[in-house]
């Protein structure tokens, strides 16, 4: 089960900035608030994004949260570092410049364990372990 937390809606979305400025990232093996602290970071970084935030549900948390941010909307840094219960998986994919901004972004944010970097012709996919600092 998947949640879907970048949704087309929103000044972001409507056709304002290239495709190529979207990163998709995916959190796994991680709970609602590991989830809220990473997207809400990312959309305190990256302005413009709605719904970023897991929505409670009834039932079985979501294996995976997904959202999608627009590199190229920088708006500044977090207040404050954020805290993570556990370390979380990180999945990182789009353009290969956009992908470099939302990790470095996830750097200055955690304490980023490992990474694994998978090019592409024209996306790229990054795969880190996040912490807290």
């Amino acid at each position: 089960m998947a949640s879907d937390l970048g949704k087309d809606t929103g000044n972001r979305r409507t056709g304002e900035h290239p495709a190529d400025c979207d990163v998709t990232v995916q959190l796994s093996d991680c709970g609602r608030a590991e989830a809220e602290a990473v997207f809400g970071a990312l959309d305190e970084v990256f302005a413009g994004c709605e719904d970023v935030v897991p929505h409670p549900t009834a039932g079985r948390e979501p294996t995976v949260w997904m959202a999608t941010f627009d590199s190229s909307a920088h708006s500044g840094e977090p207040s404050a570092a954020p805290r993570l219960g556990s370390p979380v998986e990180a999945l990182l994919t789009g353009d290969h410049h956009a992908v470099e901004v939302v990790e470095k972004a996830l750097g200055r944010l955690f304490d980023v364990r490992s990474t694994q970097h998978v090019p592409g012709e024209h996306e790229a996919e990054c795969r880190l372990l996040l912490a807290s600092r």
